[in-house]
């Protein structure tokens, strides 16, 4: 399965987890039966609340799933209306969440437990405020 997961820095699968989708710099990509990562520049990290275009910076990607910190109702729209799931990652770095979403402890996520604005902590992304 191909996941997507927003971090803070490029650190491979020990990379940390951002606390909000949109604002993040980079997007890992992990394969989740090798492992194997790589990375993907977000060059709308800085963006109006509802402006967020969450499949611009992975266009030609096929991603199955997100693992995400925190994340608006709009772009949880939007990627389930491209077939995507979204599931909350509430461990600090990639590895720990990719570990929880194997063993089928993430909670998938739906507009309604999205977050309702920019510039909050929302108590997701393992304590780490949400990034605008």
């Amino acid at each position: 399965m191909n996941l997507c997961i927003p971090v803070t820095a490029d650190r491979g699968l020990e990379s940390p987890v951002s606390g909000h989708f949109g604002s993040a710099p980079l997007y890992l990509l992990v394969d989740s039966e090798t492992r194997a990562t790589r990375t993907l520049s977000n060059a709308r990290a800085v963006h109006e609340h509802g402006a967020c275009r969450p499949l611009d910076a992975l266009a030609g990607e096929r991603i199955d799933a997100f693992l995400v910190g925190g994340i608006g109702a709009g772009a949880i729209m939007k990627l389930q209306s491209a077939g995507i799931r979204v599931f909350r990652a509430t461990a600090p770095t990639a590895s720990v969440c990719l570990d929880a979403f194997l063993r089928n402890e993430l909670e998938e996520m739906d507009p309604a437990g999205a977050c309702a604005g920019h510039g909050h902590d929302h108590g997701h992304g393992a304590g780490l405020p949400s990034r605008g």
